[in-house]
């Protein structure tokens, strides 16, 4: 990984996992809701996913870099979930991208650290 990617991925990633931490608490409190307030949550959590998702598009686009692929996958599972009416289920899909995205950050960040720039 080049010093510009890796300073572009290790931003980026942090980025995106507060999406997906933001994105998995919306989900995680679903069921406190009733039905017309939990249908505009599950919109919420849906729109903070596709946003997600956009930014995961950017970065890769950006970089070349295909490990992003994986956290893309969880993330369209997360968004099927909502639209098959199970949307608590996207909770684990959205752990599983954080998991993916944590890696590439960290490896961003040691690679970082490795030229003395962080």
């Amino acid at each position: 990984m080049e010093k510009k990617d890796a300073v572009i991925t290790f931003s980026q990633s942090e980025k995106i996992k507060s999406g997906l931490i933001w994105a998995s608490q919306v989900v995680q409190t679903l069921s406190h809701f009733k039905e017309p307030q939990k249908k505009g949550a599950e919109r919420t959590a849906k729109l903070l996913m596709v946003m997600v998702l956009n930014e995961v598009h950017l970065i890769k686009k950006m970089t070349g870099d295909r490990e992003w692929e994986d956290s893309e996958k969880d993330i369209d599972l997360a968004l099927v979930m909502i639209d098959s009416g199970v949307a608590q289920e996207s909770a684990y899909h959205l752990t599983r991208a954080l998991t993916k995205v944590t890696s590439i950050g960290q490896r961003a960040m040691d690679m970082l650290k490795s030229e003395g720039l962080l």
